[in-house]
């Protein structure tokens, strides 16, 4: 989401590129709080106060700044989320200079205490304030929403009164902090002021540092975005919550995780049963939500939550489930057990859970999924699995592969651990941490080590296939274990998410948008699946759905790096280069070593500048986005330096060429005859 406000030059432009925009609230931030943004505009929409908010609301085809310029003209009041990233804008100052000049009233919802500048400062000394630094969004969003109103001059509306005094927190469970993902950088941001003001959407708290937190039903999406599946709560469906460490020390959460996960990988193998992946269950941890809400934001009618007590080498494990739409305890049990008993435990229980469901095993008995009978090791590889969900940094990712090469010392036989040792070591290499020639050719032999030591491990198949997929660009061997992948467990996240995306590589949207779908109904909340679903949209051409389901991964993760940057891409494709260079120029990575910046000059006439761009990457950078500088000259018309730089991306394993075919930006190569050659040396052309 870029910042709202544009150059000093473009704010002085005041021509005619549009009509007025009619919305009463014109809403100023920084691109790194847009999910705060995005939240109060629910908030105050929901209330009927109609806004404005960039890049929603700019008509593709107009000039970018002038179209601020006129929302902010015909706005009848400013909202200002300040911040210390606000203050660091120049854009943002921009805005509110702006909009005093017209004298509106600037009303500023302040969520953090960073200090103002002087000229910022200015202009706000006579505004009105809402103090939301302590993370109180509850409190803070119906005051500005009644702000408004008297501001405009607008009724307060019954509807904010009455959330103002309900009291939404009915039974809720205690739980721990928890980080978040593909960059673990989730704090929490939504207001308990959207369940009560309207139907809109799981609005996730990931802003704030405090772990306060209201489950919000799903929002109402635009008729157009049929794209992300409507949920259904089947009879036959539980979701297995973090279990507690409640161990003196607090020190054996790794622990009380690889339960849950276990437990969770074990209930997914019956038939019928429909559990949540592990990354929907495990986004609540830390959140006082009640079991009711959680059951109704992952699609479940039962909750299976427990708790963990460690204490040398006896273990007590405590569970209950828990019938959500009534609040029922359908079962609990405790289990007292020496350590080494820990997996009969996980047995016991995931079996109690399925008498207490009824549902039939078909006389099977439950699978042993722990892998290995070495507790040590067992031990050694919830530790690395729970940093893996969790790793920020490169010494984060480097513990998880020491942690599982001390599992295999100790059990050499142990398939799971080959499995993850696997992708942890693609990972090392996929994000630059380790040259992957220093990483060689270890991520497939521990792969195809997890695949001789146990061929119906699914994982095992889903990380062999990504291997062939990212390394050896072999499409048909990467197939054929995606598809041994999911014929061994049809919900496999990493199987649904690379079948999806091949089949967009190649158009078939269709097929690719039902994988991504099925994916999603699993994982309901797993920020990736709906970037996934993003990129194949934007494939499409279906840019509006694009954005929408981007957002939604956006207000799941608002660091998600993917979901950050997709907004340039569309608006390049739709026309809108100035909407464009405002993300890029606010985005240091971005600035640096994108093409897209060239490419953005380009539409704006601005040649030089984009010559220069082009010289420096090709100069200094010419390995960080030879991708980009393809799309950059295949733009201009420039096939034969186009082709140049697709058979730098080949050579180089740029994997950003294996969307060649259905990229939007590609329109006028792809009629070329080499660029079928190309196609087909990519597997994505018989």
């Amino acid at each position: 989401m870029p910042e709202s406000g544009g150059s000093a030059n473009e704010h002085n432009q005041e021509a005619a590129d549009g009509p007025p925009n009619s919305r009463e609230v014109f809403i100023s931030y920084a691109s790194q709080d847009a999910a705060v943004a995005n939240a109060v505009v629910i908030a105050l929409e929901s209330n009927g106060l109609k806004c404005w908010i960039a890049p929603r609301d700019v008509t593709p085809g107009i000039l970018y700044a002038g179209a601020i310029v006129h929302a902010i003209d015909a706005a009848k009041a400013i909202v200002l989320i300040l911040s210390q990233n606000a203050a660091a804008s120049p854009h943002v100052v921009r805005e509110v200079e702006r909009a005093a000049s017209k004298r509106h009233p600037v009303l500023s919802l302040r969520i953090d205490r960073a200090s103002l500048p002087a000229d910022l400062e200015y202009f706000l000394n006579t505004s009105q304030w809402l103090d939301a630094s302590d993370g109180d969004m509850r409190r803070a969003l119906p005051q500005l929403v009644a702000a408004i109103r008297l501001a405009i001059g607008t009724p307060t509306s019954p509807t904010v009164e009455s959330y103002a005094t309900s009291g939404t927190e009915t039974r809720s469970r205690a739980a721990h902090p928890v980080a978040r993902t593909r960059s673990v950088r989730w704090t929490a941001i939504v207001a308990g002021s959207l369940l009560a003001v309207a139907i809109v959407g799981i609005a996730v708290d990931r802003i704030w540092l405090s772990s306060r937190r209201i489950a919000t039903p799903e929002p109402t999406l635009p008729a157009s975005t049929a794209a992300i599946p409507p949920t259904a709560i089947p009879e036959k469906s539980v979701a297995v919550l973090p279990f507690l460490d409640m161990s003196e020390k607090k020190d054996q959460e790794y622990f009380s995780d690889g339960m849950s996960e276990e437990l969770i990988d074990m209930l997914t193998k019956i038939p019928d049963l429909h559990v949540p992946a592990r990354t929907s269950s495990f986004y609540f941890k830390g959140k006082s939500a009640t079991i009711a809400d959680i059951a109704k934001a992952l699609s479940v009618l039962y909750v299976l939550e427990g708790s963990v007590r460690k204490a040398g080498k006896t273990l007590r494990v405590t569970a209950q489930l828990i019938r959500a739409n009534n609040g029922y305890h359908v079962w609990s049990e405790t289990y007292d057990r020496q350590l080494d008993d820990v997996f009969k435990v996980q047995d016991e229980i995931a079996g109690a859970v399925v008498k207490a469901l009824k549902i039939s095993l078909m006389g099977e008995p439950l699978p042993d999924t722990a892998g290995t009978e070495n507790v040590e090791a067992y031990n050694l590889y919830l530790q690395a699995t729970a940093m893996h969900h969790h790793a920020k940094e490169r010494s984060d990712h480097e513990n998880v592969v020491s942690y599982l090469r001390k599992a295999l010392t100790l059990d050499p036989e142990f398939a799971n651990a080959w499995a993850v040792l696997s992708n942890a070591l693609s990972t090392l290499a996929e994000y630059g941490y380790v040259p992957a020639k220093q990483i060689g050719d270890e991520p497939r032999r521990a792969a195809e080590q997890a695949i001789k030591l146990n061929p119906k491990l699914s994982d095992a198949h889903a990380a062999l296939a990504r291997i062939f997929i990212v390394y050896d660009w072999d499409v048909t061997r990467g197939e054929v274990q995606l598809r041994q992948a999911l014929a061994l467990d049809p919900n496999n996240q990493w199987a649904l998410s690379w079948a999806a995306t091949l089949a967009a590589r190649r158009g078939q949207f269709d097929q690719a948008i039902e994988l991504i779908q099925r994916s999603i109904v699993s994982d309901p909340v797993n920020p990736f699946r709906y970037s996934d679903l993003a990129d194949i949209l934007y494939d499409a051409k279906r840019f509006d759905e694009a954005l929408v389901a981007n957002r939604r991964s956006l207000d799941l993760n608002p660091g998600l790096r993917e979901a950050q940057t997709l907004p340039v891409a569309v608006s390049l494709a739709t026309g809108s280069p100035a909407a464009a260079l405002a993300v890029i120029e606010n985005d240091k990575e971005l600035r640096e070593t994108c093409a897209c910046r060239a490419f953005a000059y380009d539409e704006l006439g601005r040649g030089t500048d984009a010559d220069r761009v082009l010289e420096d990457l090709e100069k200094n950078h010419p390995d960080a986005d030879p991708y980009g500088i393809a799309q950059v000259y295949a733009n201009r018309g420039k096939l034969d330096l186009a082709f140049k730089w697709f058979d730098k991306a080949y050579q180089n394993r740029n994997n950003d060429l294996m969307e060649a075919k259905v990229d939007p930006l590609l329109k006028n190569v792809q009629s070329d005859p080499r660029f079928n050659e190309l196609l087909k040396k990519l597997g994505l052309q018989n």
